[in-house]
């Protein structure tokens, strides 16, 4: 058991018997009446967000959670294989694990797997990767950066909004929390 002080972004929490994954938290002292813990909550298993307050001081229930770096290996089908780096056992996990991660998962690269009690409840990569653009129409002479995007195909099949002046084989930042564009990298 924890209390309400213990928070953090990341903490995973046992409610009603399921896991629940902190995304924001902020501490509450009105001036008027107890302090509370406004958060936001997403289910682990279902992805469900929802917001959630508790009282100041309120006791907790955490769950264990053990967060381990993984390398991608291949696909197999709906399910992904991905092997410990420190031990190279091999993992197989469904699709719906490993959920939006697949627009960004490249073989060789290495993601972080929540497990709780040696099941896996998630996959977390870095905040950002660099992809290569495979298909977008070509950009018109005198397209440049003023503001206009176009769809482009990524490595991963995924598709984004890229800056009209993008071509073919350039290599892009992606933020992998929404999928936007964050630059070229040379």
């Amino acid at each position: 058991m924890a209390s309400t002080n213990d928070i953090k972004n990341g903490t995973v929490l046992s409610i009603d018997g399921q896991l629940w994954n902190v995304i924001e938290f902020q501490h509450v002292k009105p001036g008027k009446g107890g302090a509370f813990v406004r958060t936001k909550i997403k289910n682990v298993m279902t992805g469900k967000v929802v917001d959630r307050t508790f009282n100041a001081g309120a006791k907790i229930d955490t769950a264990n959670v053990d967060r381990r770096d993984f390398q991608y290996l291949y696909k197999d089908g709906d399910s992904f294989v991905f092997m410990d780096t420190s031990d190279y056992d091999q993992i197989t996990l469904p699709a719906t694990i490993v959920g939006d991660a697949a627009n960004f998962l490249l073989e060789q690269q290495t993601a972080t797997i929540a497990l709780s009690e040696g099941e896996p409840l998630y996959v977390e990569l870095p905040a950002s990767v660099t992809l290569e653009i495979t298909y977008t129409e070509p950009g018109l002479q005198g397209d440049r950066s003023t503001g206009g995007t176009k769809p482009a195909t990524v490595e991963t099949g995924y598709q984004i909004q890229v800056p009209l002046f993008l071509e073919i084989g350039t290599k892009v930042k992606v933020d992998t929390r929404t999928g936007d564009y964050l630059g070229r990298v040379n």
